[in-house]
């Protein structure tokens, strides 16, 4: 059998990533879609999005909160706001973009966020240096000083901090905005 120069081994890598591109792209535009489509709905089916997303008068079904109040109002989002908005739409604005081709066939990039991304558009309404999704992950505190009261001095028209301590228990941490980043993340890189 003979053997191909080198300049001629190069130039078919070359032509293979023309050649192949058009087909590559539509695959793996096409698993990217559905990832990216199961990446959304494991985030809006989250216990934690779906808590926030019922409103100040929600139940407490993610267990973060051992059932004294909600994580809308114990957080302190305001009336009628939307905090899960910004995390999906950073959610919905991942792309995939083609780098051109490669030997034997061509690259692409994702332009998906990181923890630190989501964590800066959902600032905690009282603390703007704090993040409430972080938060979620690694604890908020003053779940002893939670009043469940319909009040005008709340935020959220549901709950009120005490000055005064009058229970024992605290939040339960959960997995969320990272566990799904790392998991999709993964599922992302082996595109092929």
């Amino acid at each position: 059998m003979a053997k191909l120069s080198l300049d001629v081994q190069q130039a078919l890598n070359r032509q293979v990533g023309k050649a192949l591109r058009i087909d590559f792209e539509k695959k793996v535009k096409q698993d990217f879609a559905v990832i990216k489509s199961q990446l959304i709905n494991e985030f809006l089916n989250h216990p934690v999005t779906k808590e926030i997303k019922d409103g100040p008068s929600a139940s407490n079904t993610s267990n973060t909160l051992n059932g004294i109040s909600n994580l809308f109002a114990f957080i302190g989002f305001e009336d009628g706001y939307d905090p899960i908005a910004p995390i999906l739409n950073m959610f919905q604005s991942i792309e995939i973009t083609f780098g051109g081709e490669i030997p034997m066939g061509n690259k692409f990039n994702i332009n998906m966020p990181i923890s630190e991304d989501i964590f800066s558009v959902t600032p905690m309404p009282w603390a703007s240096g704090r993040s409430w999704a972080s938060g979620i992950e690694k604890g908020i505190s003053g779940l002893g000083y939670l009043l469940r009261n319909r009040s005008s001095l709340s935020r959220s028209g549901q709950a009120v901090q005490s000055s005064v301590k009058i229970r024992s228990g605290s939040f339960k941490n959960t997995p969320y905005i990272s566990a799904i980043i790392n998991k999709y993340s993964k599922k992302f890189s082996q595109l092929k």
